[in-house]
């Protein structure tokens, strides 16, 4: 390097105007010294000076830091609600009429619902935290010709920088040297297998899982030793790219939301319209102007459902609680229901899926074929008796698992509960494999002592362990079925060996989707130097079998992926596995069937929006996905219109975690960047568990359904009294203060009761809700409105019979009001535990709470009404045993009334799902039509 072109043009650009870290350029593609060249770096490193030049401009390595919203906005922002909007105003009334109880009451109500906002939000969104974490604290790099460790924060483009195993890539490189390098990309790739890691460079549109002379930032150096030049720092590298997308990545709103918004609105415009006319209703009835807004405050305070945003999250909280005893953990409240609103899930392979544990499927060899999935081979080694160590001259089987072991750096362990590997998966796969064959992967090692060994390559794909025993040197090989193939000569024991068969047999096992190795042997007289062996290429080899290989499926995934799809459900995969072993694993699932189009990520790179959404209806298998392909299928599912779950564990899941409806994290084995970017962690990494979910997510959305119509229709009763008992020129019906005890106290506690319903039977025989499907359906509008008629005409009954009785007082008038309405709420309570059924049909013991809030809402509204604080506060008094047996009778009408629209409902919906007359043949068009 000249003297004066790096310290003197330090900074983005180079001499001839060149970014350093320009996002064009393609360094995969580009061979090693061209890109030396590019950064106007060499072989030896930056010189110390010139490096802190570059760090001046490029700034340090790491992601910025999200600014976090300041408390004081999140917590104004939970009053944005439509009735949120219409208790302030209801509050402000009470407060201008000196009625400060009443505002004193509302204002806690409109607390208590922001504090629980607020404390949601602020524990939601820390996923660029998460990201920062990954970054390597320090670095190994090479500055004025000599190695040394310096903060991560200072590695800058053109940097020199030293892996080894175990060790954290700090940016992202271009490989320059690499010996058996293996890195774990899996957070960026969400393959499980370690990549094996060379210096080639590699076509320009190779998917980043393929990218085999780059390291990216954040992946971890399972094994091996290399040096690379930093091409990309802080946010210029993959993983900040992520961090810049996921910061700008909005969190969409949940069918919930939408519903409970739509809802909100279409209650305001009623508030609003029936306050409009109620106020000049009373100034053409000549009513003074502070009865009037007394009246007004009091209507606004009996249509508004103050109990609904405290009572919802209750409701969404309980779901919370249900679905973790279930491995479903949730972070975001309204993702409790979007799950089973859910018309699409697009799950991740490796470890949701599968049991993310490579394991031998099937063993063949020239003379037989072992398939190890066989139940009656133990899937646990310890089962096991142990079989004498197979000697060179041993059957093709027991060499082949003997080349499986000896040619293997992985470790096997026993442990009191299993048995345990360490090393890559592959080679753990092939040690468990011969362990449940009875041979001793340890006793193998101690026979057959290690001299020498070849260490794998991607250029040369395979690797080789030189082994000794008695008067000869073993050279055992295992590798690409391709490579490995080319370097034999024979079969085992001499035989001729059918090339053109072990590649049919390739390919079989291929389209299975397993993982395919060759293993050979050769044998050399002792006296032949291990050393020479291992710096040539192995020949004339004895091709002795073939181990196939995947990641099994887990236990009850495919009965929970048939059961989403008799929900209404349809499953996707979405991996960044290779496309064979996603199709056999998707085959093995139910996913698809036999013929199965695969669409890979470089598919998806030549398909405009309009086109993915339309292979979005015909393909479920996505293969080779980059984090943006993830993204595109999600964003193009909900531009078709689908709620969509996703599912993943890696950074590179983070982008479609965030803009799905609801994200679905990996607990045990995701990373923090995916956990923090999902609205839902499983426990278990298991998609049975995501199954569980969805059932208790439409058990909430049921009993927010019902709360909802609770509410809704005995506030439409207690709404409706005050202005037609002011029409008639009645007294004030109620005041404030017996309305919000109605609404919060009594009806409180049974509200709270219906949150805690069972699931209906057939909570899973339905299709997921549109996003248009309204919180409270037409049915249930009808059925608000013939309960709020029956409430008040019983309401105003009551009330002209009360006033019409000489020893009662308006405030006894009032109290027998109040009462009557209290009682109508806990015989409706009964009828609107299910929307089907009847009352009669739903046992009373299913929920146990529902009878203590029916006993605690009388008991508590009976002491109202003799204890002196209460009525004070109230202003009622004790009514007599005339008043109350007519209530009582009057109240159990609205049980009646319902349980008879149900039994209509139900008759007339038998009468629609009964079976049709035999449909005629096609051929009989009019017959067919008729």
């Amino acid at each position: 390097m000249s003297s004066d072109s790096p310290a003197q043009t330090a900074g983005r650009t180079g001499d001839d105007g060149r970014s350093f870290t320009d996002s064009t350029v393609v360094w995969h593609a580009m061979d090693v010294a061209e890109v030396a060249e590019h950064l106007e770096t060499t072989f030896d490193g930056l010189a110390a000076s010139e490096a802190a030049d570059r760090l001046e401009v490029h700034g340090p390595n790491r992601l910025a830091e999200a600014r976090a919203t300041p408390g004081w906005v999140t917590f104004l922002a939970q009053f944005k609600s439509p009735l949120i909007f219409i208790l302030l105003l209801a509050g402000l009334m009470t407060l201008v009429l000196r009625e400060y109880v009443d505002t004193a009451v509302i204002a806690a109500v409109l607390l208590l619902n922001a504090s629980i906002g607020w404390y949601q939000e602020r524990n939601a969104e820390r996923s660029v935290l998460a990201l920062m974490q990954l970054v390597s604290p320090t670095a190994r790099v090479v500055r004025d010709g000599r190695e040394s460790e310096i903060d991560s924060d200072d590695v800058v483009p053109g940097d020199l920088v030293v892996l080894e195993s175990g060790v954290r890539v700090p940016a992202d490189l271009r490989l320059t040297s690499a010996a058996a390098l293996q890195i774990d990309e899996s957070m960026l790739t969400g393959e499980s297998v370690a990549s094996k890691k060379g210096t080639q460079p590699v076509d320009e549109d190779t998917p980043l899982g393929d990218r085999g002379c780059m390291a990216f930032t954040g992946s971890t150096v399972s094994a091996g030793r290399a040096r690379g030049l930093v091409v990309a720092t802080g946010r210029d590298t993959e993983l900040g790219r992520i961090s810049t997308r996921l910061e700008a990545e909005e969190v969409p709103v949940t069918p919930l939301q939408e519903r409970m918004s739509r809802f909100g609105w279409i209650i305001g415009a009623i508030v609003v319209g029936a306050a409009v006319v109620t106020f000049l209703l009373g100034l053409a009835l000549g009513d003074p102007p502070e009865e009037i807004l007394l009246t007004a405050a009091a209507l606004a305070v009996a249509a508004v459902p103050e109990g609904l945003p405290v009572v919802l999250t209750v409701a969404l909280a309980l779901g919370v609680r249900r679905m973790a005893r279930r491995n479903a953990i949730v972070r975001r409240l309204p993702a409790v229901e979007t799950l089973g609103s859910t018309t699409l899930i697009g799950s991740d392979k490796t470890g949701t899926l599968t049991e993310n544990r490579m394991t031998v499927q099937n063993l063949v060899t020239p003379v037989d074929r072992l398939s190890l999935d066989d139940e009656a081979i133990p899937a646990d080694p310890r089962e096991v008796e142990r079989q004498e160590v197979p000697g060179p001259d041993a059957d093709p089987r027991a060499l082949t698992l003997l080349a499986g072991v000896l040619a293997n750096e992985s470790e096997l362990t026993y442990t009191d509960d299993g048995f345990r590997g360490r090393g890559d998966p592959t080679e753990v796969a092939l040690l468990v494999a011969a362990a449940r064959m009875g041979i001793d992967p340890d006793e193998c090692r101690r026979r057959y002592p290690e001299v020498g060994q070849i260490p794998f390559e991607p250029e040369h794909q395979y690797a080789a362990s030189i082994r000794s025993h008695g008067d000869e040197h073993l050279v055992f090989v295992k590798g690409s079925p391709e490579r490995v193939l080319s370097m034999c000569h024979t079969a085992v024991h001499g035989e001729e060996l059918d090339h053109q068969r072990v590649r049919d047999e390739v390919q079989r096992m291929a389209d299975q989707g397993l993982r395919v190795l060759a293993l050979a042997m050769t044998r050399h007289p002792a006296e032949d130097d291990p050393a020479t062996l291992a710096e040539q290429d192995p020949d004339g080899l004895v091709f002795l079998g073939l181990q196939g290989m995947l990641d099994p499926p887990r236990e009850g995934v495919r009965e929970a992926i048939d059961a989403c799809r008799h929900a209404g459900q349809r499953v996707i995969m979405i991996t960044g596995d290779h496309a064979a072993t996603a199709a056999a694993i998707a085959r093995d699932l139910g996913i698809v069937h036999e013929d199965t189009e695969v669409c890979t990520g470089q598919d998806l790179d030549g398909l405009s929006d309009d086109e993915l959404q339309v292979t979005l209806e015909r393909v479920s298998v996505y293969a080779r996905t980059s984090p943006t392909n993830k993204l595109r299928i999600v964003e193009a599912a909900r531009a078709a219109g689908h709620v969509v779950a996703v599912t993943g564990d890696g950074v590179n899941d983070a982008l479609a975690l965030r803009a799905a409806d609801i994200g679905v994290a990996m607990g045990r084995d995701g990373t923090d960047v995916a956990r923090e970017a999902a609205d839902m962690v499983l426990a278990d990494d298991n998609f049975v568990s995501i199954h569980a979910a969805v059932e208790e997510g439409r058990i909430t959305f049921d009993n927010v359904r019902k709360v909802t119509f609770f509410l809704l229709s005995t506030g439409v009763g207690t709404f409706a009294v005050i202005p037609i008992a002011m029409v008639l020129g009645w007294p004030l019906i109620m005041v404030p203060a017996q309305l919000l005890w109605l609404n919060l106290v009594t009806k409180g506690l049974q509200d709270l009761a219906l949150a805690f319903e069972p699931g209906e039977p057939d909570v899973l025989d339905h299709p997921p809700r549109p996003r248009s499907e309204p919180i409270v359906t037409p049915i249930l509008w009808w059925r608000t409105l013939l309960v709020g008629a029956v409430m008040t005409v019983g309401g105003l009954i009551m009330f002209d019979w009360a006033l019409n009785q000489a020893q009662y007082t308006i405030e006894q008038a009032r109290t027998v009001v109040l009462t009557t309405l209290v009682v109508f709420q806990a015989f409706h309570l009964g009828s609107s535990r299910s929307e089907r059924r009847s009352v009669l049909s739903v046992p009373l013991t299913s929920n146990r709470f529902l009878l203590l809030a029916q006993v605690g809402a009388l008991g508590a509204h009976i002491a109202a009404l003799y204890l002196p604080v209460t009525q004070a506060i109230l202003r009622v008094e004790p009514i007599g045993a005339d008043a109350w047996w007519r209530l009582v009778v009057i109240a159990s009408s609205v049980l009646v009334v319902v349980e008879v629209d149900k039994l209509l409902r139900r008759r007339s919906s038998a009468h629609r799902d009964s079976p049709s007359p035999p449909v005629s043949p096609p051929g009989d068009a009019v017959g067919a039509t008729r």
